[in-house]
């Protein structure tokens, strides 16, 4: 299970990388190239993105990942195989994170069998809320596999205690209102907000939306317990290439 592996690895490092990519982008290749570096950039998680036509939690960054992806072809079943490659391949955790169309489309069931023969551990679907989960959250039970669901700075603490009762693994705790790439401030605020989140649930905290750099993650440690980069990580491979990556990650090493 998930949960156990962050508690011990929190036993090693202050606080935990998980990083995210687009699968296909800039393609299938060069997906597999960028996971294998981030793994020895010692990177903790990693979300595997399945490409969408309509990613709604999603900045221009990742949305144009997204689309490039999508005009090249790429598919929900080479991305499944793409998920079973890399579970097999490298020790760390890898989660889906897509939306609730690609599991309907290619049932729910089915989905989460997938996952578990493919040693997935869990998965992240944004548009789907726990009070229409229950079809999903009873297949990922059955498969052993975890629901990361979503707390935000607009979420009550009553529907934040709701939402602890059905989530597994950790909670992925948005740094801010709108979609992922935008600039987030980290300031007592946030730390009010963490403190909520801690409130609600005994669950690891993992913090995204806007998680750039070292000063980041800095700030972030002991009020959460795992730093989620995803934007920064599609422009660094945009702009300077694949080769980029190992420094920057290690550089958020703390």
């Amino acid at each position: 299970m998930l949960e156990p592996y962050i508690r011990s690895r929190l036993t090693e490092k202050r606080i935990l990388l998980m990083t995210h990519i687009v699968v296909g982008y800039p393609s299938l290749d060069d997906s597999l190239e960028i996971v294998r570096t981030m793994v020895e950039a010692g990177v903790d998680l990693i979300e595997l993105q399945i490409p969408f036509s309509e990613p709604i939690a999603d900045g221009p960054v990742i949305l144009k990942a997204n689309q490039q992806a999508l005009a090249d072809g790429v598919t929900v079943s080479q991305c499944l195989a793409f998920g079973r490659t890399v579970a097999a391949q490298f020790a760390i955790p890898f989660l889906y994170m897509t939306y609730y169309n690609v599991l309907f489309k290619n049932g729910v069931d089915r989905f989460a069998d997938h996952m578990r023969d493919a040693g997935l551990k869990g998965a992240i679907v944004p548009d789907l809320p726990p009070e229409e989960a229950d079809d999903y959250l009873n297949a990922m039970g059955r498969c052993g596999l975890s629901p990361i669901f979503i707390f935000s700075p607009t979420t009550t603490e009553a529907r934040m205690q709701a939402i602890a009762k059905v989530a597994d693994g950790f909670v992925y705790c948005v740094a801010r209102k709108g979609v992922t790439g935008d600039q987030t401030i980290f300031s007592r605020q946030m730390d009010e907000y963490l403190t909520g989140c801690r409130r609600a649930t005994g669950l690891p905290l993992a913090l995204g939306f806007g998680v750039k750099d070292r000063s980041d993650v800095k700030f972030l440690e002991g009020k959460a317990d795992i730093a989620i980069i995803g934007t920064e990580v599609l422009r660094l491979v945009e702009s300077q290439g694949i080769a980029a990556l190992a420094p920057f990650l290690r550089s958020l090493q703390i």
